[in-house]
């Protein structure tokens, strides 16, 4: 699978088209919340083959332009389930953040996906795993090698809890079950830099609990 990261709108959001190099078929992961990243993926040449969009979750930023994009490319759109309550927030997300013109509307849900999930994108195999605790529905869509994680896990950090909706406890337990997919993963963040799943096991402070569990040296550790 190609990964195509395009850091797009006023958060820096990194949005992804994801490419099964077999067949040529696309998809976009998260949205930004804006017009650039329609405008950016116009401009591609060749032009991709997208032929469904997925999200991580309903914050502006990752699914504010959702609309945008569904008018020119009307594909299926596919929302983790818990994620709903959030998602329908967007025309008036961008006021309970304090930025009212950032208010966007919700675009089309074609399907609302659970924990285990499968899709097929050519003869990529896409699979779906529910981490919430940044958001009551935030999931990462995975293959063999790369993850996409929208704000669930950053290089060197961990997606915000106190946020409305948002729930620390939650979010320990979602690590817990990220940290057991196999650590030669690549993870690809809604913000910041690549990484992989062993880096970030070996050093991010924010999981020392996770290295104690597993019989590891704690090290540098934010407790939260």
């Amino acid at each position: 699978m190609q990964v195509q990261c395009f850091t797009v709108g006023n958060f820096s959001v990194n949005t992804y088209l994801i490419t099964d190099e077999a067949t040529g078929l696309s998809a976009i992961i998260d949205t930004g919340e804006t017009e650039e990243l329609r405008n950016r993926l116009k401009a591609l040449m060749p032009a991709p083959n997208i032929v469904m969009i997925l999200l991580t979750h309903g914050h502006i930023d990752h699914a504010g332009s959702l609309a945008l994009l569904q008018e020119e490319w009307d594909v299926p759109t596919y929302l983790p389930k818990k994620e709903r309550v959030l998602f329908d927030t967007l025309p008036m997300q961008g006021s309970m953040f304090g930025m009212p013109h950032l208010n966007r509307p919700c675009g089309r849900v074609d399907h609302e996906i659970e924990d285990g999930f499968e899709i097929m994108l050519g003869q990529t195999q896409l699979k779906f795993i529910s981490t919430p605790g940044h958001t009551p529905g935030q999931g990462c869509w995975y293959d063999a090698n790369d993850i996409i994680v929208g704000d669930t896990l950053f290089a060197g950090s961990i997606g915000r809890t106190d946020f409305p909706m948002s729930d620390p406890r939650v979010m320990k337990e979602s690590l817990r079950r990220l940290f057991e997919l196999p650590g030669h993963l690549r993870v690809h963040s809604g913000h910041g830099p690549m990484t992989t799943l062993q880096t970030e096991l070996q050093s991010n402070p924010f999981i020392g609990y996770i290295r104690e569990e597993k019989g590891m040296p704690r090290g540098r550790s934010l407790r939260w």
